[in-house]
């Protein structure tokens, strides 16, 4: 590690100190050697952050050290598993606002990136939002034959990628002296939460990658009413630019003015919950990063539209049928179908009792049996099971707890918007359809499919499988002189074809 990482560590650790953030940490639960360090620090507290909240110092510190700062807490917001419950919740709604940077810089940004093609774009705005990554403004879109289009430039600031560059730098070099100073804290996998923020950030600060999100989530919901997009210029798209239509809403946290333009807050709160869960059970590609601030109603329509795409989460078909499983199994009271589906997935070891595991769910399941539909938090069961997993020795799903924690945000919204809003009711539906359609002949078919396709593939593998062993098997006859050289190679083409009947032979067990 360089001397300017030791600088940014020690300067991030200061700025934290002093604003008061290391007040979330508990000392009692430290080994000896760090409880003196974190006491030796809050000592540099300002006498003023000891009125604040606890949280509220960590998100203050952290928008002062600057947006890779902002961008790792809400990395952490991410992984309850690591910061806690209470913590993640609170640094979940950190918001990623920064001061812009100087709109004169604008122009040569543009014209850098789009050569040509920045002369197109007329009459900037000064800055419309300013996040850690990137900032936007509004331009006029001048096509080549002579059309004005309004659109919302979203540009990286200058000098971002190297800054986080730097900065993760740091992290990594940190988490590993940690890891190797204080072994107690290796169960926390600090450098697998640096990992996540680092990955997250490679996509970031590529806008290509969030013009492809929008392209495909554009392709997901051709078909369906209610949820919209923006439209992107790939023209006017490159690496620090991305180019859109200019979408004209209502920003979805404004109430009254939702009221005034008369739009029903019930069926907006409806259609946001039943789209995302669309997206995340049939599709598997869902918003992220769906706060307040990323949301709008279009006035005529009533549509929701969505912006911000930077964050995006994926699931597989298999962990897509869990989840549609678990929270219809919760919507019907069937905690014996939760357990098994566990088990049949591999999350919960085969070690465990499925009964206890099902008792243990059915003490979540009840308690929301007869309560307020504003009481019940489809969220908050999910964070329960996840938490209750844990007894059974079920390891931290990163991208279930992603999807949870977007759901979180999802749920705030739809309560601000309808507080009496029965979640369960208005998932049935959705999460219903698709566990019937997964029991019927078109889940069937696609199982099949599947089954196929890794039979096929296995299959493609197994020729250069043969001749690796050979040829290991030749230099090992070579250096032994062994005279069993013929058996040797005759006994692995014969298992050879014996792997390629048995394979045949479940191709054909499947599809019958």
């Amino acid at each position: 590690m360089g001397l300017g990482a030791y600088f940014r560590l020690a300067r991030a650790g200061y700025v934290l100190a002093r604003e008061g953030a290391l007040s979330i940490v508990d000392q009692q639960a430290l080994p000896s050697g760090l409880r003196f360090f974190v006491g030796a620090g809050r000592l540099l507290e300002r006498p003023a952050v000891k009125r604040t909240g606890q949280v509220e110092r960590l998100t203050r510190a952290l928008n002062r050290l600057g947006p890779t700062y902002v961008k790792f807490g809400q990395t952490l917001a991410t992984r309850p598993d690591i910061v806690g419950a209470d913590i993640a919740a609170e640094l979940a709604v950190l918001q990623d606002a920064m001061e812009p940077f100087d709109s004169a810089l604008v122009p040569a940004l543009l014209a850098d990136a789009l050569k040509e093609r920045a002369a197109d774009l007329t009459e900037l705005s000064p800055p419309i939002a300013a996040a850690s990554i990137a900032q936007v403004h509004k331009a006029v879109l001048v096509g080549a034959d002579g059309r004005r289009q309004q659109v919302a430039v979203k540009i990286l600031r200058p000098g971002i990628k190297q800054r986080f560059r730097a900065d993760l730098e740091s992290y990594y070099s940190g988490a590993r002296l940690a890891e190797r100073m204080v072994p107690a804290l290796r169960r926390l996998r600090p450098v697998d939460v640096v990992n996540t923020l680092d990955r997250s950030a490679q996509i970031e600060l590529d806008l290509r990658l969030e013009a492809a999100a929008i392209s495909e989530m554009a392709e997901n919901i051709k078909a369906d009413r209610g949820f919209v997009v923006p439209q992107i210029s790939w023209d006017h798209t490159t690496e620090t630019v991305l180019t859109t239509n200019w979408v004209e809403g209502i920003p979805i946290r404004e109430v009254a003015a939702l009221d005034a333009a008369g739009l029903d807050r019930g069926e907006l709160a409806r259609n946001l919950l039943q789209s995302f869960l669309r997206h995340a059970i049939r599709d598997g590609f869902f918003h992220a990063d769906m706060h307040p601030g990323n949301l709008f109603a279009e006035p005529r329509s009533g549509d929701i539209i969505a912006v911000d795409f930077g964050i995006m989460g994926r699931i597989s078909r298999k962990e897509r049928r869990f989840l549609a499983d678990i929270l219809h199994g919760f919507i019907t009271r069937n905690y014996r179908m939760i357990a098994e589906r566990h088990f049949e997935i591999g999350y919960v070891p085969r070690t465990q009792s499925v009964d206890d595991f099902a008792s243990a769910l059915r003490a979540i399941g009840e308690p929301l049996q007869g309560r307020k539909a504003n009481d019940i938090s489809m969220a908050k069961v999910l964070g329960q099971l996840f938490a209750t997993t844990e007894m059974f020795d079920m390891r931290t799903r990163p991208e279930l707890v992603l999807l949870q924690k977007s759901m979180v945000l999802v749920e705030g919204v739809a309560r601000a918007l309808d507080p009496e809003l029965d979640i369960w009711t208005i998932a049935e539906p959705v999460v219903g359809d698709w566990v019937r359609r997964e029991a019927g002949p078109l889940g069937r078919l696609e199982d099949l499919k599947d089954n196929l396709s890794t039979a096929a593939e296995a299959m493609s593998r197994l020729p250069a499988i043969i001749i690796k062993a050979e040829a290991a098997l030749d230099d090992y006859d070579a250096g032994r002189r062994s005279p069993g050289r013929g058996f040797n190679r005759f006994m692995v083409v014969a298992g050879f074809w014996l792997l390629a009947i048995a394979s045949l032979l479940l191709i054909w067990r499947l599809w019958g």
